[in-house]
């Protein structure tokens, strides 16, 4: 692994803290990029989202769907969790707590737009930062590269109707247009793009021209990744500054879905008798979230200053230590996996 990967939640930390000064001392250059908008779509953001997330798509191999069956239990466990349990749990948590137990911390005109974040968040499997986890935890590659080339598959025709779904649960009018345009700009478009580029590279120079290619993309990709959290703390810090506990109360059922859902995928295989190096990066992909995608599509929707904006943001926040102690865990309980499994 590189510096980047070893130090993540460094780089992230540092971000918040350089986002949250520099929107204190100049709010006006955050808000002037934060207007910056075509049909709803803020454009800085989406530039970022792309230089992030194309250069990680490259490494997905849609032929990898080929695999699938050679991990099938594996792989319908990790399915059955990002789209059959995932959603629906942070819809529930997001009900229990913030709508319910939360309701008179919080400011009451954002309570609605807060779950609607939190549904955001956990409506798609995270496609870019699984490498890094399934790696941390020696996770079979092939499984990793199939499941996360079959989630993409999916979320090109579910992501949509399913926010729409817990949306209208959650009764939040959904802006179908704003919401069909974000799926196509920030999944559709960039999963052709890096199929089509992908195709490209290696037909003009194979694997190693494919390789050179991500090694001068990563820097790219890192930085974009840097970029766009300084951004939104910037955009955010304000209200991050004034409403700490708000901050608190929104993290702990983002904390909840992700150790809930890690913990089912993970006895899920090990009830089916799923090797440990694929039981670990199911449960990764399991409890991990798109949140690149949360927060672009948060800010189409409801704007940058919105209240599900903010519960992404919350979610980058977490995101990075949360998953890194999921890792730890899966390490720890690998003699108790694997004794249970054969048993």
């Amino acid at each position: 692994m590189g510096v980047f990967e070893r130090y993540l939640t460094l780089w992230v930390a540092l971000c918040i803290v350089v986002g949250i000064a520099l929107g204190e001392a100049a709010p006006g250059p955050f808000r002037a990029l934060g207007a910056a908008t075509v049909a709803e779509v803020n454009l800085p953001l989406a530039v970022l989202v792309w230089l992030m997330i194309v250069p990680m798509l490259l490494k997905i191999d849609l032929a990898a769907l080929a695999q699938v069956r050679s991990h099938w239990r594996g792989i319908a466990t990790t399915v059955g969790v990002n789209w059959l349990v995932k959603p629906f749990s942070m819809a529930l948590l997001g009900w229990l707590f913030i709508d319910h137990l939360f309701r008179p911390l919080l400011p009451q005109g954002q309570i609605d737009s807060y779950v609607a974040g939190l549904i955001l968040l956990a409506a798609a499997p995270c496609t870019a930062m699984v490498f890094v986890w399934s790696n941390l935890v020696d996770g079979e590659p092939h499984f990793t590269l199939s499941q996360v080339a079959l989630n993409d598959t999916i979320m090109i025709v579910a992501f949509a109707p399913l926010v729409a779904l817990l949306l209208g649960l959650s009764s939040i009018t959904v802006p179908w247009q704003t919401l069909i345009l974000s799926v196509v700009l920030y999944i559709v478009v960039p999963v052709i793009v890096a199929q089509v580029w992908r195709r490209i590279v290696l037909t003009r120079g194979g694997a190693a021209a494919l390789g050179r290619t991500l090694r001068v993309l990563a820097p790219l990709s890192l930085a974009a990744l840097l970029l766009t959290l300084v951004l939104l703390f910037g955009l955010q810090g304000e209200q991050i500054m004034r409403q700490p506990l708000v901050i608190a109360l929104l993290a702990l059922p983002i904390l909840i879905q992700v150790y809930l859902n890690a913990g089912i995928a993970y006895w899920l295989n090990r009830c089916l008798g799923v090797e440990w190096c694929v039981a670990g990066p199911s449960a990764l992909i399991g409890a991990s979230n798109f949140f690149e995608l949360a927060v672009a599509t948060a800010i189409a929707l409801f704007g940058f200053q919105s209240g599900a904006a903010l519960a992404t943001v919350v979610g980058v926040l977490v995101e990075v230590p949360v998953m890194l102690s999921v890792v730890h865990l899966l390490r720890r309980s690998r003699g108790w996996y694997e004794r249970g499994r054969l048993a």
